[in-house]
């Protein structure tokens, strides 16, 4: 119960914080017709999950609800996109080249061919 307490907790923060740099990244570059924003959280998610990643690496000094706390809560919160940019690093040291590349291409490939699809389905059923 407590993880799923942090797990919470840090979502929550990890959502406002998506929100904050979100909004600041978008006032900064208002006249972009790019989605600067969303690039610039993902991106910043990633570099943080990384250097989390590397911090856990070299100490055993973090506990297992803090990890919770910080890799699934906070920054699952602020971007899913860290996860997955960390599990196709993995597969690419794990010397797994042709899986990554399946990963990038499915997910993205994919994920966008869902937002179409429930486009389409919202607009059949309204």
């Amino acid at each position: 119960m407590v993880r799923i307490l942090l797990v919470g907790l840090g979502g929550g923060l990890g959502a406002i914080f998506r929100y904050l740099v979100g909004e600041f990244v978008a006032r900064r570059w208002s006249g972009l017709s790019f989605p600067v924003a969303t690039m610039s959280v993902n991106i910043l998610g990633c570099l943080l999950l990384g250097i989390l990643v590397g911090v856990v690496e070299a100490s055993d000094r973090i506990s297992a609800e803090t990890r919770v706390f910080l890799f699934i809560g906070l920054l699952g919160g602020f971007t899913t996109f860290s996860s997955f940019g960390a599990e196709t690093f993995s597969l690419l040291t794990d010397g797994r080249t042709a899986l990554a590349v399946l990963n990038v291409i499915v997910q993205v490939v994919v994920g966008v061919l869902a937002v179409w699809a429930g486009v389409v389905l919202a607009r059949a059923c309204v």
